[in-house]
């Protein structure tokens, strides 16, 4: 399970480090691909492999399904770790997630996110706002 925040940045050949926390659950390669809300999903190979099942799954005569699969496969690609630790992230992806220097790398659950600084801050901040009344309405999900 990924959990945590940690901000870090990317150097001028579009690297950026991975947190040792989350080495080990991603592996050596791993799958990154556009996410919800522009940021960056990241995957290990294990959970990318169930989620494209489950995405087969879907009716491709439905719209809707055909579109989130078109975005979310023609996004995807796997990167590898280097000895640092390091991954490189595609220039359509940094663009995508308005990626440039700072960024934050959160771990949640069964994948990871990778944000701009900027756009995690205004996310959290206007998440934060309504915290207790997003608790309130999932309280049916018996957490």
């Amino acid at each position: 399970m990924f959990m945590g925040e940690y901000r870090h940045s990317i150097d001028e050949k579009g690297r950026i480090i991975v947190p040792a926390k989350f080495r080990e659950g991603l592996g050596h390669a791993f799958v990154i691909t556009r996410g919800l809300d522009s940021c960056l999903f990241a995957y290990p190979r294990s959970e990318w492999t169930q989620l494209e099942q489950k995405l087969k799954a879907l009716p491709f005569t439905k719209a809707d399904a055909r579109k989130f699969t078109r975005f979310f496969f023609s996004g995807a690609c796997e990167v590898e770790l280097d000895k640092q630790g390091r991954i490189l992230l595609p220039a359509n992806l940094r663009d995508f997630a308005k990626l440039e220097k700072d960024c934050v790398i959160i771990g949640v659950s069964t994948r990871i996110e990778i944000w701009s600084k900027e756009l995690w801050e205004d996310y959290y901040a206007s998440s934060e706002e309504s915290f207790n009344e997003i608790a309130e309405s999932i309280v049916d999900l018996d957490l």
